[in-house]
């Protein structure tokens, strides 16, 4: 990885984990204020998450909102056997959860079905870094482009979920370098708004 990709992930991992929790608590509400009209997430039914970590943005309000709605919510698992993948397992009020390597909550691996990657409507994903055209900065592990890499090589045969990251709008960046595995994103959400690409 370039030096300066390390450096604006090391940036930005440390303003985010800055903002107090006041702040964090009212940048989480708005993003879902900003979310809870649009008309792609009224409309889906299976909709995958995060818990956050690192001072990422919460969609925690969000994931109550999706369980009044009626909606079905799913949380990354990481994979037992393909390293630097994910699995989406069901989460509900009292899911038994453990946390994982990195020290992130997930629903434990039982005998609870999971959901392939494809069949999800909508995928609210974290990131380190974004722009308006779509590019993402993530941790650096590669698990969602692993995970979804399937519309990039299936393009215009599978076409998948949509894939919506969440940020803070202090993650915005003028513009990223991608590669040819990156996934690109269908929008960005932030507590200043939506940033629709292709939604």
């Amino acid at each position: 990885m370039p030096d300066s990709r390390r450096a604006l992930r090391q940036h930005l991992r440390r303003q985010r984990r800055a903002l107090s929790a006041s702040e964090q608590k009212r940048h989480a509400n708005r993003l879902c204020r900003n979310l809870k009209h649009q008309l792609w997430f009224r409309k889906a039914q299976n909709i995958a998450l995060y818990l956050p970590n690192d001072g990422e943005i919460s969609p925690e309000p969000l994931i109550h909102l999706c369980w009044q709605l009626g909606k079905s919510v799913y949380l990354p698992v990481l994979h037992p056997i393909h390293h630097n993948r994910l699995w989406f397992l069901p989460y509900r009020p009292g899911s038994p959860m453990r946390l994982n390597r990195y020290g992130i909550s997930e629903p434990k691996l039982q005998r609870t079905p999971r959901t392939p990657a494809w069949a999800l409507d909508l995928v609210f994903l974290p990131l380190v870094a974004f722009d308006i055209q779509g590019g993402r900065l993530g941790m650096g592990g590669g698990y969602y482009d692993r995970t979804f890499g399937f519309k990039l090589q299936y393009k215009g045969i599978i076409r998948g979920p949509k894939l919506i990251g969440l940020a803070h709008n202090l993650q915005k960046v003028d513009c990223l370098t991608t590669e040819s595995w990156d996934v690109p994103l269908t929008g960005i959400a932030t507590e200043e708004g939506v940033y629709r690409l292709s939604c």
